[in-house]
């Protein structure tokens, strides 16, 4: 019997040392007692005997001399894409793909998705169905945390509008005109922080909900909120390295340029910049779930997210590419009917947009507000779902952890040999 029990093709022989009374055909005494079982051109007599029925072949590594055990937790980590593990392919559930399906099963499916890899439609649909199975848990975290921050914001724009009402006023001041765009700034720099740390708790608590998801295992909000705090100050850290390493990027490639007024240098800073933006975007796009699924470090975050990435980024880039036009175009069609009205009934006609005077009532800045409300509450975990997904992803291809997935999720017999 050789090494890889799951890869001997059905009724081939035995490649590396056969078993004693098979040597090279010199010792066939039962061929002559056994006419009911057809000759083999290739196999010992031990081997044809042990040949299934026609027409009922299971799947490579099904072979009746070896037996197949349980894997152990270790068995498959590191496994490079689209290599199956030994006896995998015989398993009780299947593993759809790859060389060898004859009769197979479909894969063990406990949750929102199949444990395998996975294609663009089923990791979308994984995260559609998470909204649609756990709305009780979903729809409460983005709701609450959409509502504050669009409350927060609407208060703050309030104030901001004035001061740029002010400043536009052709009798103020430099001094004056300064200070108002400078609460201006004050106040942009507020919404921003206000909504990061809003799309941080969603995060946290989504990434929670989904991986549990991916068992079929309910969660609570309270539960998802217990299970994303130890995390949540280091998915702060997280994000605020991301967005500082993109601000001094962009310093070391564009300041030169400004300083010493040269427009060429300016331009291929910012040419250079934005393609490694992309890059670095993509390869610590799965830091997040790193982090809070395997309660880790920021920076083992950070090298977790380099390695299932590499490889496969053109991959990852697509689907993010597409995710994020999906949820922008959704947005749209939500936040747009209530712009339109804001603009219709609360702004005051054409002259009160000239002067600005009608953009700071109350009336238009909450008709806008309650479309983003609406629009965030469905987009936020939509986006999050494709990434917790792509990361697990990621892991099965390379680390085989649908046999753990399998596990936790109480499948019995997962990846052993059936029959």
């Amino acid at each position: 019997m050789n090494d890889s029990p799951g890869w001997a093709s059905p009724g081939s022989s035995p490649s590396d040392g056969e078993r004693p009374g098979t040597d090279g055909g010199a010792q066939q005494p039962a061929a002559p007692a056994q006419p009911e079982q057809p000759a083999q051109p290739t196999g010992g007599p031990k081997w044809s005997a042990e040949q299934p029925p026609p027409g009922q072949w299971s799947s490579p590594g099904t072979t009746p001399e070896a037996p197949q055990t349980q894997p152990q937790p270790t068995t498959g980590w590191g496994q490079q894409p689209g290599t199956p593990q030994a006896g995998q392919y015989g398993s009780q559930y299947g593993y759809p793909g790859g060389p060898g399906q004859w009769g197979q099963p479909p894969a063990a499916k406990p949750g929102v998705i199949p444990l395998r890899p996975l294609g663009l439609g089923e990791i979308l649909d994984g995260a559609v169905a998470t909204m649609r199975t756990h709305w009780r848990s979903v729809l409460p975290i983005t709701l609450v945390v959409a509502t504050v921050v669009q409350v927060i914001s609407v208060i703050v724009q309030k104030f901001m509008l004035d001061d740029i009402t002010f400043a536009a006023n052709p009798d103020a001041g430099p001094e004056e005109v300064f200070d108002s765009l400078g609460s201006t700034l004050g106040a942009s720099a507020v919404i921003q922080f206000i909504q990061a740390l809003g799309t941080i708790v969603v995060t946290a608590m989504l990434t929670m909900v989904f991986s549990r998801a991916v068992l079929g295992q309910q969660s609570s909000v309270s539960g998802a909120w217990r299970e994303a705090r130890p995390q949540l100050l280091r998915l702060i850290g997280l994000t605020l390295l991301l967005a500082l390493g993109a601000v001094l990027l962009g310093a070391v490639l564009i300041l030169p340029g400004a300083l010493t007024d040269t427009v060429g240098l300016v331009v291929l800073g910012v040419l250079v910049w934005v393609p490694l933006l992309v890059w670095l975007g993509i390869r610590f796009s799965l830091a997040s779930p790193a982090l809070m699924l395997e309660k880790s470090s920021v920076f083992k975050a950070f090298a977790r997210s380099s390695k299932l990435v590499k490889n496969t980024w053109w991959r990852i880039f697509g689907i993010t590419i597409l995710t994020t036009l999906i949820a922008f175009f959704i947005s749209a069609m939500i936040v747009a009917p209530f712009q339109i009205l804001s603009l219709l009934a609360f702004s005051g006609g054409l002259d009160a947009l000239e002067d600005g005077s009608g953009m700071n009532n109350w009336g238009a800045l909450i008709a806008p507000a309650i479309g983003l409300i609406i629009a965030q509450t469905i987009v936020m975990p939509f986006q999050s779902g494709v990434t917790v997904l792509l990361y697990v992803d990621q892991r099965i291809r390379r680390e085989g952890l649908d046999l753990e997935l399998a596990r936790a999720a109480g499948l019995e017999n997962y990846g052993t040999t059936g029959g």
